[in-house]
């Protein structure tokens, strides 16, 4: 649980490292293990905080329902993700980019629990449903693209991986091969007048680099980049939706406590509601 709850600062100080421990597949499933515990607490709490506006009951809902959300979110866009990478070549395993966007999850988790005493403190002083509900729509908003920096720095750190290992290895075998061959035997005589042969001659082959040739073109990462921006969408639109579809997170109020409202509407249209209203008095 300790480590679960300090893996936020290694992800935050040692970025490097963590990328490489991700390339090189060293210790992925503790590692996955300490950031689903940590984004799970961290988003837990903030969602108490989030349900607080609407008693104790809506609290405990929400409790349970934003962590659910992101996790939710993850396993409906990580064979996306994985299958998108996978044909344009990063041929990242399914470990190695669940890890990756756990990265991004923790990240915006616990800076998302980092804003909590602020949406405490309007929840106690605004008295304002409206506000108090934009005012946290934005923080997830804030923080989710913080974490999704770490998304695509870390591809973008996966990328350049693959990319030199495979420029290495097209360097090695084009390297032309040169034959060596030892001097021929000489037969020679000592001072008794003994005749002395000299070990028979040894071919050798030495693999030498050419480094004066142009070297060969590396994986190109733009489009892998490419597609992950495009996921990077689809990963939005898919969260908002679920959030809408898992609804309500505050909880209106002067209405009874529900667990779950009736489809219907957007995510979008209702923030849009919202300012409206606000902006109207």
């Amino acid at each position: 649980m300790a480590n679960s709850l300090l893996v936020i600062e290694r992800l935050l100080r040692d970025r490097d490292g963590i990328w490489n421990q991700i390339n090189e597949e060293r210790d992925l499933k503790q590692l996955t293990g300490q950031m689903l515990v940590s984004s799970a607490l961290s988003l837990a709490l903030y969602g108490a905080v989030l349900g607080f506006s609407n008693g104790a009951v809506q609290a405990a809902a929400s409790f349970v329902k934003l962590p659910l959300l992101f996790l939710a979110t993850l396993a409906i866009c990580l064979p996306t993700l994985y299958l998108f990478n996978l044909v344009f070549g990063a041929k990242l395993s399914v470990l190695q980019a669940l890890t990756l966007i756990m990265v991004t999850i923790t990240v915006t988790a616990v800076l998302t629990l980092a804003f909590a005493p602020i949406s405490l403190f309007f929840l106690i002083t605004a008295q304002s449903y409206a506000f108090f509900k934009l005012l946290n729509v934005g923080i997830l908003m804030l923080t989710a693209m913080v974490g999704l920096r770490f998304l695509t720095a870390g591809m973008r750190a996966l990328n350049e991986h693959q990319e030199a290992k495979a420029l290495a290895a097209k360097r090695a075998a084009q390297a032309p091969v040169v034959a060596v061959t030892a001097e021929p035997a000489v037969d020679t005589a000592d001072k008794n007048g003994a005749v002395l042969t000299a070990p028979a001659p040894v071919k050798t082959q030495v693999q030498i680099p050419d480094f004066g040739s142009r070297p060969p073109a590396a994986t190109d990462g733009s489009t892998s980049m490419t597609l992950l921006y495009i996921w990077i969408l689809l990963f939005g639109f898919v969260g908002t939706q679920l959030a809408w579809t898992l609804r309500p997170f505050f909880g209106s109020p002067g209405k009874d406590f529900q667990l779950f409202r009736s489809i219907g509407g957007t995510f979008y249209a209702d923030v849009f509601d919202t300012i409206g209203r606000l902006l109207g008095g």
